[in-house]
């Protein structure tokens, strides 16, 4: 599946790029760039996609993407509804690796700020309480100029580097597919899958939407993405579930009919092998946070 190659912008006056994106449909596609990616969701929720990764982007979250691997943040459809006060907040940083020159990187004292950046090839997410800090960073950089832009980019990088509980986010084995025949075929079958994961979708409708034979489905989506079709889109609703089960509004069993799971044994079944938890469990370790 091919992502989208997006041009990022630079200027003659800084040698990276900072934005803060107030909307939701910023380059809300499957897409890649040779910038590393440094994001930073100061308020939003959604579904990310990294590599082969899919879990849930949170208000606070931190994310470093490598240069080249493709990645997707697509906001909860609350975002896009005209009659809410729901308002994204996006600060989005992206820098070459080169920028600062080809040997500084294999200075000595810069070994810590390389090694992250080699983590980076898999989609770094920081989960430990040096969020705060790296986006107050990012935050104080669109602000700055001259030779303090730098030095706060590698002070966000330096507090990444010494995050407790940085965790990979993409597998391994993953590896780009960058046939110029398949170009928005991803898009569609994210964008199909997200909109109708809570009923059944048959193999034949999404072979409609990738425009291959039905018998072909499986068979290229696995190629592709390394897993089924089958599991890719339960961990879309155990995703989906994990959202109602922090917002503690639904019991356990409407939260299962509500993320697309048609059984409870079903959706306790899943909801285990892809969080390593029970439902109840996730959601007494994340309130009791």
């Amino acid at each position: 599946m091919k992502p989208q190659l997006l041009k990022v912008s630079n200027t003659l006056v800084n040698s990276f790029s900072a934005r803060r994106d107030k909307v939701p449909y910023i380059n809300n596609r499957w897409h890649y760039h040779a910038e590393v990616e440094l994001i930073y969701f100061k308020k939003g929720n959604g579904t990310q996609f990294i590599g082969d990764s899919i879990k849930r982007f949170n208000s606070g979250d931190i994310v470093l993407v490598g240069a080249h691997l493709p990645h997707y943040w697509k906001f909860d459809d609350i975002y896009f509804d005209e009659g809410e006060q729901n308002n994204a907040d996006v600060v989005v940083v992206h820098f070459c690796e080169n920028f600062w020159g080809n040997h500084f990187l294999s200075l000595p004292e810069n070994k810590g700020i390389r090694l992250t950046l080699e983590k980076a090839q898999r989609g770094i997410q920081i989960r430990d309480n040096s969020k705060r800090q790296i986006g107050g960073l990012m935050e104080d950089i669109l602000q700055a100029t001259g030779p303090s832009r730098i030095i706060l980019l590698m002070e966000a990088l330096l507090a990444i580097e010494g995050s407790t509980q940085d965790k990979p986010l993409s597998s391994m084995g993953f590896r780009n597919n960058f046939e110029e025949t398949e170009n928005d075929r991803i898009n569609a079958i994210y964008n199909h899958s997200l909109m109708n994961f809570k009923r059944k979708i048959p193999m034949e409708e999404m072979a409609a939407v990738a425009n291959i034979s039905p018998n072909s489905f499986c068979r290229y989506f696995k190629s592709r993405t390394r897993k089924t079709y089958t599991q890719f889109i339960s961990e879309i609703r155990v995703g989906h579930a994990c959202k109602l089960l922090i917002e503690d509004s639904m019991n356990v069993k409407q939260i299962c009919y509500e993320s697309g799971f048609h059984n409870f044994a079903s959706f306790h079944k899943h909801f285990k092998i892809i969080t390593g938890q029970s439902p109840l469990n996730y959601q007494k370790s994340y309130l009791s946070k």
